[in-house]
């Protein structure tokens, strides 16, 4: 019997190790089975005894972990003991995303001087003998090294880490350089002018406009910009008003006609997994935590799902909202974006970047919906293009990956999945959407050379793996948190680079 609801409670519990639940969702082709593994503990491996060797490839750290459901009782009844986690501690899982970086990143207020030489001595002396209580041991010397030794670790790596000032998450997306200076240069200034130039003729040359926008479009022009470039906007300027009023009007229409279906039998599992995404989306930026703000991704996600059914819903789109909203909801505020309150915007105000961000999202999904459909094809053949694309770029890496069994698919899935929005900070992914708008099938194609313009970019810390373990936890926890317009702008330039070097490399992938 305790066997029993050991086993259902691995495969029910989404917050253990062993569980794929949280990672893609049910609509999703199922993980490969070398991702369903917990990591070896310090006690003698279940299996074999390779613990005393590195596992360097897939097959030797396979056989080198215990599957989650096969661990003994003693080790579930410690995990139902352990403590809620140290907020420092990343989750290894795909689903974990380069806010949580910044969150360990922040600075936290020391309750007293850190605790010297002198005070390490003190404690072991304090705690050098043992104390007992109706005969049994409660704390012993070893005890009391091994706290005094984590204590001096941790000294030593705060120590050792570099000092660099921290880029606000969200605030000041447009104008953000790797310092986090937004200075406003006389280049720029000629930039913005140039914008607005063009945004102000009758008709605006949309093909001038992708021009000047694939280097990054200023923060004042920004969301009309991007409406145009979506083909939400008429290129003639005086038939935008009646145009939008038309599309917010007709967005609120689906809300009326659509939104209470929500509990029917039929789409309440939709609305039902939409309800569980919305919070964990962008966790760590205030904006995305608000009440409101998370009403409004509900609506906009579930109208667009039963809107299209061929797809529906998928773990990730939710993603793919925050960038328009983000971006028309700076057109209203001049302060910092992420802690602002949005119920203190006007309702209509509120409606119309509602309204907005969904047709946006809309036509930006209507080139890539084959990722979301069922099996997601579209992503299987963006992975097989980015496989063979790196292939050729950089035979080093690729043999790399074979030589330690890791498969493009572990990491790359999400990279497509979710258009990098995973691995770089939100502020970097709307900067790469100013090119993505203005490149001709920037989302769909182009990205391509992207990801593997971003995965050259890691090829020293790749190749310095030697082990399947390590290559894997890198790979899905890239560093890019100090990441700003500077870092974007190289990579889109290699990006670039690549796409005219090796434009017929996916003959399969554009179709």
């Amino acid at each position: 019997m305790a066997t029993d609801n050991r086993i259902h409670f691995w495969r029910r519990n989404a917050k253990v190790p062993g569980s794929v639940q949280l990672v893609y969702g049910a609509q999703h082709p199922p993980l490969d089975p070398r991702l369903r593994r917990t990591y070896p503990k310090d006690s003698k491996p279940k299996v074999n005894n390779l613990k005393t060797k590195k596992a360097s490839s897939f097959h030797e750290f396979a056989r080198s972990t215990n599957d989650a459901w096969d661990i003994d009782d003693e080790e579930d009844e410690d995990f139902l003991r352990t403590p809620t986690p140290t907020p420092g501690i990343h989750s290894n899982t795909p689903g974990h995303n380069q806010q949580q970086q910044a969150a360990d990143s922040e600075p936290v207020e020391s309750p007293g001087p850190p605790a010297g030489p002198q005070d390490l001595q003190d404690v072991q002396e304090e705690d050098g003998e043992d104390s007992t209580l109706n005969g049994k041991v409660v704390k012993s010397s070893s005890d009391a090294q091994l706290q005094a030794s984590s204590v001096r670790s941790t000294l030593q790596k705060q120590q050792s880490l570099p000092v660099r000032q921290l880029i606000p998450l969200v605030a000041r997306i447009s104008d953000q350089n790797a310092s986090g200076a937004p200075p406003m240069t006389v280049r720029e200034k000629s930039r913005l002018d140039k914008f607005r130039q063009l945004l102000a003729s009758p008709n605006t040359d949309l093909e001038e406009l992708r021009k000047h926008s694939w280097s990054g479009i200023p923060r004042e022009v920004r969301p009309v910009t991007w409406r145009l470039l979506s083909g939400y906007l008429p290129a003639n300027k005086e038939r935008r008003e009646l145009v939008l009023s038309r599309k917010r009007e007709e967005y609120f229409g689906f809300i009326e006609q659509y939104y209470h279906s929500r509990t029917d039998e039929h789409y309440k599992d939709t609305y039902r997994q939409i309800h569980i995404d919305i919070p964990r989306t962008n966790p760590l930026i205030p904006l995305f935590q608000q009440p409101a703000v998370q009403e409004v991704f509900e609506r906009i996600l579930f109208i667009w799902a039963i809107r299209h059914p061929a797809s529906g819903y998928v773990q990730g789109i939710n993603d793919l909202v925050t960038p328009f909203f983000v971006v028309f909801l700076s057109e209203f505020v001049t302060e910092d974006v992420e802690n602002f309150e949005v119920a203190a915007l006007p309702l209509d105000t509120q409606r119309n970047i509602e309204a907005d961000s969904f047709w946006c999202m809309s036509k930006l999904l209507d080139g890539i919906q084959d990722n979301y459909t069922f099996a997601q094809p579209g992503i299987q053949n963006k992975v097989k293009a980015l496989e063979e694309l790196v292939s050729r770029i950089d035979e080093d890496i690729h043999s790399h990956f074979k030589r330690y069994e890791v498969e493009y698919l572990q990491f790359a899935f999400r990279w497509m999945n979710n258009l990098l929005m995973r691995e770089l900070p939100l502020r970097c992914t709307i900067r790469l959407w100013d090119t993505y708008q203005a490149e001709a099938e920037g989302f769909s194609h182009f990205h391509l050379y992207v990801c593997a313009a971003f995965l050259i970019e890691w090829r020293k810390e790749i190749l310095s793996m030697v082990d399947f373990q390590g290559l894997l936890m890198l790979l899905q926890n890239l560093p890019t948190i100090h990441w700003g317009n500077e870092e974007v702008g190289l990579l889109l330039a290699e990006a670039y680079r690549l796409k005219y070097m090796f434009a017929d490399a996916p003959s399969h992938y554009k179709r």
